[in-house]
């Protein structure tokens, strides 16, 4: 047996254990069961056993195997182009679509996921050849605590305050609280939104979770996964049925109008806070260099 097959074997399971890991079908079922899994378990695989080799190419002095990790990341950077393209095509035929924002946080974080495993592999290859093989175990198990954590951002409970509001009708104006939503004219709609909806009013915590919940992206992303988790009283052809979140201008709060076919609203408001922060929509207006002047004076 080769003095490198124990450590290369080593870092090729620990790197595809984490990815096993990071790989998880939820209420947004995606990826789906079992066929998405398969290919991302691969891939995570691939990934792996390119982590694991690249030290002992190093300490034979094989550099030019190593530049086979700069066609790796090339392949990778295709599979955040398959998963937007595929994504992009599937969201056309939802009722409630994710959106361009969600689809490309989803894209970003299967490409950045096979990287991760590419470190972890890597790591673990190099210090069981360097210290032993039960300190390459440990580290294996450290890793896994820290991918798990890097799995999991920011939430929008963390960022908002979700209140229930009333949905009401002043003349043909829907509201959601004192926040305008849209015109409906047609009184057999309005019963219905007034039967089936239900309205949210998020608050933002501070001055950049303004410019954050008011990005359309991360607003789509709110609408798609409570549409999915609750349900939608709606089918194609009925703008009028469509959730929608509007801006109150002067304040920067959101109202969220909804029409589960769930009507339980402390569910609503467990699924609004779970959403996810799109790394796309995160903007912070305070730390630009004007605003810490203007502090400063």
């Amino acid at each position: 047996m080769n003095e490198y097959t124990l450590p290369i074997i080593y870092g090729v399971v620990f790197g595809t254990i984490s990815r096993a890991i990071m790989l998880r079908t939820d209420y947004r079922q995606y990826p789906t069961y079992l066929h998405g899994k398969v290919i991302h378990l691969a891939l995570g695989f691939i990934a792996a056993a390119l982590g694991a080799v690249a030290i002992p190419a190093i300490m034979e002095k094989e550099f030019t195997a190593v530049t086979f990790l700069t066609i790796a990341a090339s392949q990778f950077r295709e599979v955040r182009n398959m998963e937007r393209n595929t994504l992009a095509e599937l969201d056309s035929y939802e009722l409630v679509p994710r959106g361009n924002t969600y689809i490309e946080g989803i894209a970003v974080a299967f490409e950045s996921r096979n990287y991760l495993v590419i470190f972890v592999s890597f790591l673990t290859t190099l210090i069981y050849i360097v210290i032993n093989w039960w300190s390459a175990i440990l580290f294996g198990i450290l890793s896994f605590i820290v991918v798990r954590k890097l799995m999991s951002g920011s939430t929008m409970k963390e960022i908002v305050e979700i209140e229930k509001k009333e949905v009401h009708f002043n003349g043909a104006g829907l509201y959601v609280d004192n926040i305008y939503i849209m015109n409906i004219g047609l009184p057999a709609r309005q019963k219905e939104i007034l039967q089936y909806g239900m309205g949210f009013v998020l608050t933002p915590k501070n001055f950049n979770v303004r410019s954050t919940i008011a990005n359309l992206g991360q607003r789509q992303a709110i609408l798609h996964d409570v549409s999915i988790s609750l349900g939608v009283f709606r089918d194609s052809g009925t703008p009028a049925l469509a959730p929608l979140i509007k801006r109150d201008l002067d304040d920067g709060r959101i109202g969220v109008f909804i029409l589960p076919q769930n009507q339980d609203v402390e569910k609503a408001k467990n699924v609004i806070g779970a959403v996810p922060v799109l790394e796309n929509a995160i903007r912070m207006p305070s730390e630009s260099k004007a605003s810490k002047k203007n502090r400063g004076k």
